[in-house]
Order: C-alpha cells, then structure tokens, then sequence
C-alpha cells in the first residue's frame, strides 16, 4: 500500500443540484456527453490553479489542493476554481433554458492519502477534513459554495463571504459556516505606493 499524510491541504466536493431529477428521461448518451463536457472544462480549471483532480461519481466532482506537489496558497487556489465552477456549471442546462448550478463544499486540514485496491486501483484522501468536506457539500445550497470556519479563516483577507451561521453538520454538530462569494482586488504594497506618489 502507498499512503502518506498532509498536514495542510483543502478540499472540495461539487454536485451538481438536482441532477437526477432534471435528467430523468434523457437518453444515456446526452447526459454522458453533457457531463464529459462539463468535467472536462472542470479539469481545465483544475490543470490551471495546480490542483490534483481525486475523482469523478455520477455528477459529483472531488479535487484537492496542496498534494501530492506543495502548493503554498492552496485554499486561495481552490476558492478561485469553486468560483470558476459555478461560473462554468452555468453555462450549461438540462432542459429548456433553465442553468444547471451546483452545491459545493470546501474545507482545509490535514488528510491521508494513498493509492487503494488491487484491481481498479485508485488514488484516494480519508480523514475527517474529507468528511467535513463533503458534508460542506451535502449541507448546502444549490448555487452557493459552502466553506468552513477554518477554510474561512485562511481566505478573509483576498475573498469575499457571506456567514451562513451556525447550523447542524451531520456527525459534527453545530458548525459555523460561511458561503463564499468572490474575490477581493488586494491592492499589492508597490500600487498602493504608486497611488500615494501621485496623488502627491
């Protein structure tokens, strides 16, 4: 067995709202396809902020930053994919004009990783940074990306949030929560600089 254990990584878990209900009737083939199209765009994004894609099931999408490559700003990096998934997701629909959105989940902790199986062998993360993470996903809103306090914690400064408040986490209790809603324009120290020299 490979396994290892990261101290610092931030997870995240999407599935897209009520798939099974808007797909229903629709041939095998079309929602294969819409799928494919959607994840591979989802890759896309995730090739582009250095994240490690875990896997695919049905229409849920799992993905970590911070492994097996370090990655410093790794809850920054995964809040900016969330953000670009719900912009993406979209762009795309089942039936009639109406958007497909997507409930997501994210939290940061440490993890244990390992390649599991003996068949169809499969990288994999467990821990209870993994499970909160999902629950971020189960327990939220269609349209919204949920985060935990310690995901929170290490984005205030450069993202934008909306606290959801405390509510009732299956096997965690009461958890603060927050909904992410976009970045911040974080002026860099030689702009601010700029700007008072020629407002001088």
């Amino acid at each position: 067995m490979i396994a290892d254990s990261f101290e610092d990584v931030t997870v995240l878990f999407g599935d897209i709202a009520n798939f099974t209900e808007l797909s229903a009737g629709l041939s095998p083939h079309k929602l294969v396809s819409i799928l494919s199209q959607i994840f591979s765009r989802f890759d896309e994004l995730a090739d582009k902020y250095d994240l490690e894609k875990i896997k695919t099931l049905g229409d849920a999408y799992m993905l970590v930053g911070g492994l097996p490559n370090p990655l410093p700003d790794h809850p920054a990096a995964v809040a900016n994919m969330a953000l670009d998934m719900q912009a993406v997701i979209g762009q795309f629909s089942l039936r009639g004009p109406e958007p497909l959105t997507m409930r997501i989940g994210i939290n940061t902790g440490p993890v244990e990783a390992g390649v599991i199986g003996t068949r169809k062998i499969t990288y994999d993360l467990w821990g209870d940074t993994v499970n909160t993470a999902n629950r971020m996903e189960s327990h939220g809103l269609p349209g919204k990306i949920q985060v935990t306090q310690a995901t929170y914690e290490r984005l205030k400064e450069t993202h934008s949030f909306e606290q959801r408040g405390s509510i009732p986490v299956k096997g965690k209790g009461e958890m603060t929560t927050y909904f992410l809603t976009g970045r911040r324009l974080v002026a860099s120290a030689y702009e601010s600089m700029d700007t008072v020299i020629q407002e001088s």
